[in-house]
């Protein structure tokens, strides 16, 4: 039975604390559960050593998953996030590299106020380039899987685009465009993922958790509100700091329904982050410089987990590199499912590969796509992480004039220090692993 969107629409206004569930009869596969926070830095966790913010839930599953604190997403902004996540593709490839079309005002002719009639012919173009690839959702559902979609999701009908079973976003109206109803998911409990989890029954099921949390509008609940007022130095800081908990609340709420019901055990958890996030402490609701939409750490680090009881043994790795392009590789190898040909990322509980990889790599671009027929035209900087040194190359295109510059991540987190004045020959040398990874065509602008 299909679950009618008219039904997500009023279960999506239910609250909830830890719901019970009907007993169901293990299933022979294991359920897969997909958390993403949406705008969040990486290093505002308990477990990441941030001295204010409280993130109980999520210290808990880091203590019980394997555990990557130098995780990257590999850009830093949602929708081509993302999509990588899905695809397990860098955004070159599978051509979404930002948010909407480049057109004036979200495509609204300001003398008209109509919509121009372009627009929507070039999101749906951004919305093919994503639906032409295959990507974990079919793929799981396409094996029996039933599927859910609900939260952060840009490239319209989730059924039909990515071939989940069930949306809360219905991808076709205005305001659903970058997940419409699917956005008050954690914001307004999370009745639709209990009702789907107890319509599977034995079935195994995939849930895509991605809810706009702890993105803006910060909005948290008034006791998490009036907690952080108390230490944050402004308003702004504090309303962001609540976020985060509030984020991790609905985290607890959600890994509670597993464990009250039983299915902890036989359900695999990944964790991650679509992009960074920064706060302005001077303005509410506004991410601040070197953060996201930006090369920087603080646009795209993020830890990323893998926990399943029994299976994926617990540990925290701090030194090893892993990125959201090896979710999908991680999964497959999990569930002993084939991958399509030349996935860039690998399976990150395979130790030797993991050790093996001396680098990963990551695209910034411009919020608008500039080109819907030349995606990358958008381009602003590659970065290449080599052991703990990190080149960032701008785009003579759109960055005319800029510096490349280089960091050492161990020593200097948050890369306050350029280092590519100093070591040359170490400029030279990562330039020429980032442009073996991947070298954008060069054509006039």
């Amino acid at each position: 039975m299909t679950i009618p969107r008219a039904s997500l629409l009023l279960t999506a206004l239910g609250l909830l604390a830890v719901a019970t569930l009907p007993a169901a009869s293990p299933a022979t596969r294991p359920n897969v559960l997909v958390i993403i926070s949406d705008d969040q830095s990486w290093a505002d966790y308990g477990f990441m050593g941030h001295p204010h913010i409280a993130t109980p839930a999520l210290d808990q599953l880091a203590a019980k998953s394997l555990t990557f604190t130098r995780g990257y997403t590999p850009v830093p902004l949602c929708r081509p996030s993302l999509a990588s996540i899905a695809t397990g593709l860098y955004p070159h490839q599978h051509g979404v590299t930002g948010n909407d079309p480049a057109l004036p005002d979200a495509g609204v002719n300001p003398q008209t106020g109509r919509q121009n009639p372009k627009y929507a012919r070039f999101y749906e173009s951004i919305i093919e380039n994503f639906r032409s690839r295959p990507n974990f959702v079919r793929d799981l559902t396409s094996r029996g899987y039933r599927s859910l979609e609900t939260g952060k999701w840009w490239e319209g009908d989730p059924v039909k685009a990515a071939g989940f079973s069930e949306a809360m976003t219905v991808g076709t109206a205005k305001g659903d465009r970058h997940g419409g109803i699917g956005l008050e998911i954690g914001r307004q409990g999370l009745a639709p993922i209990t009702d789907f989890i107890t319509r599977s029954g034995a079935q195994p099921w995939l849930v895509w958790y991605a809810p706009m949390l702890p993105h803006s509008p910060h909005t948290p609940p008034a006791d998490l509100l009036a907690k952080y007022q108390k230490i944050a130095p402004t308003e702004a800081v504090a309303r962001y700091w609540a976020s985060v908990e509030w984020f991790d609340r609905t985290c607890g709420d959600l890994l509670g329904v597993l464990d009250n019901n039983s299915l902890r055990e036989n359900t695999l958890v990944i964790y991650t982050t679509d992009n960074g996030w920064l706060q302005n402490p001077d303005v509410v609701n506004r991410f601040a410089a070197r953060s996201k939409l930006t090369p920087y750490e603080g646009g795209h680090r993020t830890p990323i987990m893998i926990s399943w009881p029994g299976r994926v043994a617990p540990r925290l790795d701090r030194e090893h590199l892993a990125n959201n392009v090896d979710i999908w590789p991680t999964l497959a190898a999990l569930l002993k499912t084939p991958l399509p040909k030349n996935l860039p990322g690998l399976d990150l509980t395979d130790a030797k590969s993991v050790a093996r990889r001396t680098a990963t790599y990551g695209e910034q671009y411009a919020h608008n796509i500039a080109d819907i027929a030349a995606p990358t035209r958008s381009l602003e900087h590659r970065w290449i992480i080599d052991g703990w040194f990190k080149l960032i190359m701008p785009d003579p295109r759109n960055r005319p004039g800029a510096a490349t510059e280089l960091y050492d991540l161990q020593s200097d987190p948050w890369e306050k220090t350029d280092l590519a004045a100093q070591q040359p020959e170490r400029v030279r040398e990562l330039a020429k692993k980032l442009d073996a990874w991947w070298a954008p065509p060069v054509a006039a602008k």
